[in-house]
């Protein structure tokens, strides 16, 4: 097949892939292969030459979203710190920088939330759960310590979902509270 207006099958992978999480987002799962295809501006034949089922592009899609919120994190890693926690730093970073972009994390939880009811996407997520929580372990700080800091800044986040406005003074001072946290891991541990 040849390609279209000179994009690589990259470039038209990550038209789909964007494509379809505009519809997705606005639809929900249920969106089809043709809406998908609207949206990218492609022909169903195109879209399946990339994607060869509806399962295969939502599962993609998910994919896509774990990985671009681990790439995220690696982002935000300083790799002028060496103290134990680095990880889970640039973990709180990730999470509490992001919902100030009114396009960012807030729409990736939204659409990774109703990408959950395929179960080849339930067991993605739960793999990459399992992956982040040996990472974490890894990462030199008391277990509970990351427990904690991890629930905090998922929770912020996802704050969002329910309504909550965002206040970036409020996200700056719990983001410096929760690295501080990392710091003084003994301060926070259980005894």
């Amino acid at each position: 097949m040849p390609r279209t207006a000179g994009r690589s099958p990259e470039q038209t992978r990550r038209l789909v892939l964007d494509a379809a999480a505009a519809v997705v987002r606005r639809t929900g799962p249920g969106a089809t292969l043709d809406a998908v295809a609207a949206e990218a501006g492609l022909s169903k034949g195109g879209l399946v030459y990339h994607f060869a089922s509806k399962e295969t592009l939502l599962l993609a899609l998910a994919e896509d979203q774990t990985e671009r919120f681990r790439a995220a994190v690696e982002a935000a890693d300083d790799p002028d710190d060496g103290a134990p926690g680095r990880l889970t730093r640039a973990y709180v970073r990730t999470c509490l920088d992001e919902p100030l972009d009114p396009h960012g994390l807030r729409d990736d939880i939204l659409l990774t939330a109703q990408l959950m009811t395929i179960p080849a996407v339930r067991e993605l997520a739960h793999a990459d759960q399992l992956r982040w929580e040996r990472d974490l372990a890894a990462d030199g700080l008391p277990q509970d310590v990351v427990e904690l800091v991890l629930a905090a800044a998922d929770g912020a986040s996802a704050a969002l979902l329910w309504g909550g406005e965002v206040d970036a003074a409020r996200l700056r001072r719990l983001q410096g509270r929760l690295v501080a946290m990392t710091r003084e891991p003994t301060r926070w541990s259980a005894p």
